[in-house]
């Protein structure tokens, strides 16, 4: 029987601060469950507890079936590497043995010769050219192109979708009986994630992945495990249901720990009155004594066999937009074509509306939120177009033009931010720029607590979570006064609570928005969609066709 089981599973941070409490969940014969949870609530060290990598403070972690692993980033090397990276171990080690080999032929001896014959020999009998053949079945239904023409091309050529697409499909035609996914989803388009939609419910394999896509895990988990925060340590809860049932159950879960709290409060009144009223008595009444005894006893016995149920603690994440005044246009293009990539778009986006950009990756998506964005006074980067970035203007014909007085703010997909890197987040908010008034210490730590990011306040920006670095730009947006907000995979690194805040703050805002997304469940609140196609044509819907295009 295929399993992973973790029982009672307990990690202590380095710094002595307890991350995971009592962990106990079982991944059962081809199952598929979701691991969700907050930025750094534990997620991805119960993978690493998993693997091995590093060891649980306490507890048992027990598994049946051979797991093939997915780590959140992919490998750099070439395309061979990537696809040895979520391989078995004999094929990794056998490739291993051959490429060493290799290195050797130099020196033409008989010794380095026969080692050579026999790691090819080698490669064959553990089913080296078998795996060559499963490689060639996924470059061609990815790339389009055999496994030999691609082999020795950089990974890092590839998009970040193809390369977890391939590494996806390889790991779902490999033997192994388990796959253990850290954000499988990360970087694929809305068509890479309806592929691996279909890949995973029509797998037989036993998955437990890690994601934040509430679209898709309403679509794929059979079950989900929710990591809680709390401060002794975070704890698991599963929930035997789809994700469209799960905020419900996990109110009534927290309701029922208030009633159960609530009562466990009212007895323990009870008893201490009680207490008092007997030791009171117990003054004037010798009688009285035993009973007061009595009731010391209870008292205490309530106390050690009966607990107050710990409340996780809930993430207390509030965003909030500026508030403008509200005008009539934002943006108007006009025959506006980004050179080698789309054709022509004229449109108006007047100020209060709400703009999804949608379309395959590589079409041109964020060079025209880059596009909209460079039009600001470019000696000030911060909530702009990153730094690095403005070195390579986006080429483009026909017009485009902001509103008067519109000032763009812009949320980097990549979190690339020269302008930020080597610099603490309570630094970069005491000191300003000429957007942005700077603060004082404790006023720019209660600010990063809203958008709980306290506990990293003194971290560098480069230090930090991709979910903590996409929380501190949006923070800068609401610092900076933007007028028009430009967002680029906003929800891509956000967990669950995260992006709900951050919807919740859109709907307030009463500037124009214009977001890229692959996020299906964050853009049903958009009301006008541009969807940029792959042979170049820009069009408008009212609808996403995701389908389509």
């Amino acid at each position: 029987m295929v399993y992973i089981d973790f029982a009672d599973v307990s990690y202590v941070l380095p710094n002595s601060r307890p991350l995971l409490t009592g962990v106990s969940f079982k991944v059962t014969n081809g199952q598929h469950l979701a691991l969700i949870g907050a930025n750094g609530a534990g997620k991805s060290t119960l993978i690493r507890l998993l693997e091995g990598a590093v060891s649980a403070s306490s507890g048992q972690i027990n598994h049946s079936g051979n797991i093939g692993y997915l780590r959140q980033f992919t490998s750099s090397g070439t395309v061979r590497d990537l696809l040895l990276n979520v391989s078995p171990q004999r094929i990794r080690q056998a490739a291993h043995r051959i490429e060493e080999a290799q290195r050797q032929l130099t020196s033409n001896t008989d010794k380095v010769n026969i080692e050579y014959a026999d790691a090819i020999t080698n490669w064959g009998d553990i089913g080296g050219y078998e795996y060559e053949l499963l490689w060639n079945r996924c470059t061609k239904d990815i790339l389009g192109k055999d496994y030999s023409e691609v082999a020795n091309r950089q990974a890092q050529t590839l998009s970040g979708g193809e390369q977890k697409r391939l590494a996806l499909a390889a790991l779902f035609e490999s033997e192994f009986d388990i796959l253990v996914l850290d954000e499988p989803d990360n970087y694929l388009d809305v068509y890479g994630k309806q592929w691996f939609e279909r890949t995973l419910n029509g797998s037989a394999k036993t998955v437990l992945y890690i994601s934040h896509d509430r679209h898709l895990l309403e679509q794929t988990a059979h079950t989900i495990v929710s990591l809680e925060l709390n401060e002794s340590g975070n704890v698991a809860w599963t929930h035997h249901g789809k994700f469209s049932s799960f905020l419900e159950a996990r109110k009534r879960r927290f309701d029922r720990f208030e009633e159960i709290n609530r009562r466990w409060h009212e007895e323990h009144l009870k008893l201490i009155n009680l207490v008092e009223r007997y030791r009171i008595k117990a003054v004037y009444n010798d009688n009285m004594a035993s009973r007061y005894k009595a009731a010391q006893t209870r008292l205490k016995r309530y106390e050690s066999t009966t607990a107050l149920q710990k409340l996780p603690r809930p993430q207390d994440i509030t965003m909030k937009f500026p508030d403008i005044e509200p005008g009539s246009q934002s943006v108007v293009c006009s025959s506006l074509s980004i050179d080698g990539l789309t054709g022509p778009l004229s449109t108006t986006i007047r100020t209060g509306e709400r703009i999804a950009v949608s379309g395959k990756n590589g079409v041109g998506k964020s060079h025209f939120l880059k596009l909209l964005g460079s039009t600001a006074d470019l000696t000030e980067h911060e909530g702009l177009v990153p730094a690095g970035e403005l070195y390579e203007p986006v080429r483009y014909s026909g017009t485009y033009s902001l509103g008067a007085g519109i000032r763009p703010g812009w949320f980097s997909q990549t979190h690339e931010r020269p302008d930020l890197k080597g610099r603490s987040l309570v630094d970069i908010l005491h000191r300003g720029t000429s957007i942005r008034e700077g603060m004082p210490e404790d006023e720019a730590l209660e600010a990063l607590a809203k958008y709980e990011l306290q506990f990293v306040a003194f971290d560098n920006f480069e230090n930090l979570s991709g979910g903590q670095q996409a929380r501190f730009q949006i923070l800068l947006l609401e610092l900076g006064g933007a007028s028009l907000l430009l967002l680029d995979e906003p929800t891509d690194n956000l967990d669950l609570e995260s992006a709900q805040a951050l919807q919740a703050a859109l709907r307030d805002y009463r500037g124009a928005v214009i977001a890229v997304t692959h996020d299906r469940w964050f853009a049903q609140e958009f009301e006008r969609f541009i969807i940029f196609e792959r042979d170049g044509e820009v069009r408008e819907s009212y609808h996403p066709d995701w389908e389509m295009s």
